[in-house]
């Protein structure tokens, strides 16, 4: 780095191994540990960051052991969610059940006035069949008036 003494530069690596160290002593939940990278670093390297992968993607059953703290987190969290669920769901269904109603009440009401206007059609219907035999009675009538006379 331009600028910076011999001794400024090894005070800078001792800083950042030293912060190295703080951060591999925070444990991370894993039951290996981390792995320690011996030795220091020249000054001109850089630190790739590494993922713990396999290739066949099988994971380590100590990695994901289901203590009965996360089962029953996991059981809250989706009782949650459920509960959130169903709070959206109701407006829904009040709003489903409102619908109906009105849908019965217009069918039960469309459903009279059909029956008004069937009854109606119906009674001059007959009125009107009746004028038809009555002429057709009448027709015959004077048929056979005109005959055997």
């Amino acid at each position: 780095v331009k600028g910076l003494s011999k001794e400024e530069l090894e005070a800078r690596n001792d800083l950042v191994l030293a912060l190295k160290d703080r951060i591999e002593a925070i444990p991370d939940g894993t039951v290996g540990g981390s792995s320690q990278n011996g030795g220091s670093m020249a000054s001109t390297s850089r630190m790739g960051i590494k993922f713990d992968t396999t290739s066949d993607r099988r994971y380590d059953s100590e990695h994901y052991q289901q203590t009965e703290e996360s089962d029953r987190f996991r059981q809250e969290y989706e009782m949650r969610r459920i509960k959130q669920e169903l709070d959206r769901q109701v407006p829904l269904m009040d709003e489903i059940d409102d619908k109906v109603d009105r849908a019965a009440s217009e069918l039960k009401n469309t459903n009279r006035r059909l029956k008004d206007t069937v009854t109606q059609l119906r009674s001059s219907r007959n009125f009107c069949l009746d004028i038809i035999l009555l002429c057709i009675i009448l027709g015959i009538a004077a048929y056979l008036y005109n005959v055997l006379k």
